[in-house]
């Protein structure tokens, strides 16, 4: 569900980008009640875990599509709302500059629409509605999945409500919308399912975690190895080699804008947009999760992504592997300011 540049005006990409700077600027305040020393790796590792798992398409059968998980009611059910989404806001940003997934215009609209309906809507109001009696197995299951579920639905509607408040005529707002939610329900009931798989994983390795997150606490004294530990193996397997075995169908979005327009790219002309993609050009590393292709490959046609399956290759893990690093470190730094300036502002109150 990461928006190109060109699927919005910038008007648009300018009102959402002022509004998930609000909403991370309200996120940076109260996560200081529940910021310690623990969350802080938490958010890290966890950020660097959706990150890997963002890169790996799955097939949905009989539509020639494919979709990834989105990971923000997952963040949000072990960080708390605030935290998740900043750890999202991370996540979108360091795709955005150095893999060149998702545009920088519509970096609010992505963050907003991964980040804030699962994190502020789905968490507090879908989970924890399904989690209100206990925290269990059977209550985790059927929380994880009706969460996750509305969480991109929501997600997909903002989608298609931002390009129709863009003006984008060629992707009719009726029918895209009835293609977007039904392909999205489907990713949905898989993230449910991978969400469920973790979060029952936590909850039998530390219990306290959740339940910490649950209230709006610290995490205290609670020991964090085994669960950080099974965390960065995850991401290690997961970016390094599982992203080998990512569908190359396209995604929810594009299948739903190929059906729709007849195209998955759509063209924008104007000096903003052709400034941005000049920087974006300039900052990305890794473009699409693999190397840059060399001018000679661009010129005999051998650089291709028609590749076979599993596409076994040295810039997918290595993308893995330094993506999920480099958003470890981003997230990690985000939650240590944030507790530095708990810190002073307690001293300053005493």
């Amino acid at each position: 569900m990461h928006m190109a540049d060109a699927l919005i005006s910038p008007a648009v990409g300018g009102t959402m980008l002022a509004v998930t700077v609000g909403v991370a600027a309200y996120s940076v305040k109260k996560i200081q009640n529940d910021m310690d020393e623990k969350k802080i790796p938490l958010m890290g590792v966890m950020g660097a875990f959706v990150f890997a798992a963002q890169m790996i398409n799955f097939s949905i059968p009989g539509t020639g599509s494919s979709g990834h998980l989105g990971g923000g009611i997952l963040l949000a059910i072990l960080l708390g709302p605030q935290a998740g989404f900043l750890t999202m806001a991370s996540i979108l940003l360091i795709q955005a500059l150095f893999f060149g997934d998702g545009g920088l215009l519509a970096f609010g609209c992505n963050v907003f629409n991964l980040g804030f309906y699962t994190c502020f809507i789905a968490y507090p109001y879908i989970y924890k509605f399904f989690t209100r009696k206990g925290i269990n197995a059977k209550n985790i299951f059927g929380a994880s999945m009706v969460s996750a579920i509305i969480g991109l639905q929501l997600g997909a509607f903002s989608v298609a409500l931002q390009t129709l408040l863009s003006g984008k005529t060629e992707l009719t707002f009726a029918k895209f919308v009835l293609l977007l939610q039904p392909i999205h329900l489907a990713i949905g009931v898989v993230e449910g399912l991978v969400t469920s798989a973790i979060i029952t994983f936590v909850w039998k390795a530390r219990p306290e975690i959740l339940e910490k997150a649950y209230i709006g606490e610290a995490l205290g004294n609670i020991s964090m190895k085994k669960v950080l530990t099974g965390l960065i193996v995850a991401i290690i397997i997961v970016g390094g080699a599982l992203s080998w075995f990512a569908s190359s169908k396209p995604d929810g979005l594009e299948w739903s804008m190929e059906k729709t327009a007849g195209t998955a790219e759509l063209e924008a002309t104007g000096d903003i947009y052709s400034t941005l993609s000049v920087m974006q050009s300039k900052t990305v590393l890794l473009p699409d999760y693999s190397f840059k292709a060399s001018e000679a490959e661009m010129k005999d046609g051998t650089a291709t992504n028609e590749e076979a399956w599993p596409a076994v290759s040295a810039g997918t893990s290595v993308s893995g592997i330094v993506g999920g690093a480099m958003t470890l470190v981003l997230a990690t730094f985000i939650g240590f300011v944030i507790s530095v300036v708990k810190r002073r502002n307690k001293r300053t109150a005493n």
